[in-house]
């Protein structure tokens, strides 16, 4: 009953007040082992694979069609692979393979290890002026002020902003797979005039990507968009055959 529980079994709205995400690119062979065999990363250039950190400020989450009084607001910080998947009908989906979920809310490490397999934990969060900080995850963030123009991070792979947008996220889908069963677990956002403004990093430091070891990371991109709604539908299954 738990398993059937995490396969999202119902949909679930909720609305972002911001969300901040940085895109850091590395080599594919460096990102290749984190991703289950059922999934591909998705690739820039034939050399180039991302890992995203999305940081959002979340209000009312709750099933869709719910009252929001019911809803939990929530700070998530959540740790992502761009990839790719080919369906049963040969159809190749866009979409994300999560790695790992942090929250300041209690309750929402206990429902989001409920009803998902996004691997929850508790943390702290502070925001200020001119960025954010986790004294227990460790992170930090600190965000330049207003720019006429926002130039791209040193040494990221992309020519422009236009190229980078294609790797900001959110992704059409996010994916989840059973080896043991071999099913592979397909959510679907739905998200409304989302319009991601570039935004310039001055320094972060993320302790979790740093204990991966990945060799030749490096930031790639960094969008903030802010008051968009957002819906997730009822997760799918599908057998997957190599």
């Amino acid at each position: 009953m738990l398993s059937i529980l995490k396969n999202h079994p119902f949909a679930v709205q909720a609305f972002f007040k911001r969300s901040l995400v940085l895109t850091f690119a590395a080599p594919r062979a460096e990102l290749a082992s984190l991703i289950p065999e059922c999934l591909e990363l998705d690739i820039f250039k034939d050399q180039w694979a991302f890992l995203a950190v999305a940081l959002v400020q979340t209000s009312d989450l709750r099933p869709k069609g719910f009252p929001k009084a019911l809803g939990t607001d929530f700070f998530l910080i959540g740790y992502r692979l761009f990839v790719t998947y080919k369906t049963q009908s040969g159809k190749r989906l866009r979409g994300l393979y999560i790695l790992r979920s942090e929250t300041d809310k209690k309750r929402m490490t206990f429902l989001g290890n409920l009803f998902t397999h996004y691997q929850y934990t508790t943390t702290d969060i502070e925001q200020y002026g001119g960025g954010l900080r986790s004294q227990r995850s460790g992170l930090t963030i600190e965000i330049a002020g207003s720019q006429d123009k926002v130039p791209l991070p040193q040494g990221s792979p992309f020519a422009d902003w236009k190229e980078a947008r294609r790797f900001a996220g959110p992704l059409p889908f996010t994916f989840t797979y059973n080896a043991h069963h071999g099913e592979v677990l397909i959510i679907e956002g739905v998200r409304e005039n989302w319009k991601p403004t570039p935004v310039a990093i001055m320094a972060y430091q993320f302790p979790y990507i740093e204990g991966l070891h990945i060799r030749g990371l490096q930031l790639a991109n960094a969008f903030t968009i802010e008051n968009i709604p957002y819906e997730w539908k009822k997760g799918r299954i599908e057998l997957w055959r190599q």
